[in-house]
């Protein structure tokens, strides 16, 4: 591989995950990400209390990353091999981490409503 091209990192990422699973999570991400905007633009307010539970979340979306990325290649813990493992075990954990909160963010928005932010500022 002598050149990083956009077709070579899609080829390896298909390789790695499987040509179902690996556009499964490409839609999926698509379609949180255009709810967590429609929230955005429909709540015009960001929550607080729904990001506090959000963060809480994070630790979680951190580690099952991780774990879901092992469990997908195979590996574990112990074949860690030098610091480019651990940077990109990083790069996995700070991904799920933050994908984790937008999800949870989302799903209290859309289940819950909107938020009384917006109201409450209306009246003044």
């Amino acid at each position: 591989m002598k050149e990083l091209t956009f077709e070579t990192m899609l080829a390896v990422f298909e390789e790695v995950f499987g040509r179902g699973l690996f556009w499964t999570m490409i839609v999926i991400t698509i379609l949180v990400t255009l709810a967590y905007l429609y929230v955005l633009i429909r709540d015009r307010a960001m929550s607080m209390r729904k990001f506090l539970w959000a963060q809480l979340a994070m630790p979680f979306g951190a580690m099952g990353a991780v774990l879901f990325l092992q469990r997908v290649t195979h590996s574990g813990f112990r074949d860690i091999g030098g610091p480019v493992d651990v940077i990109i075990l990083l790069g996995v954990a700070a991904i799920g981490a933050v994908g984790l909160a937008i999800l949870v963010y989302t799903a209290q928005s859309l289940f819950r409503g909107k938020s009384n932010v917006g109201r409450f500022q209306q009246n003044f």
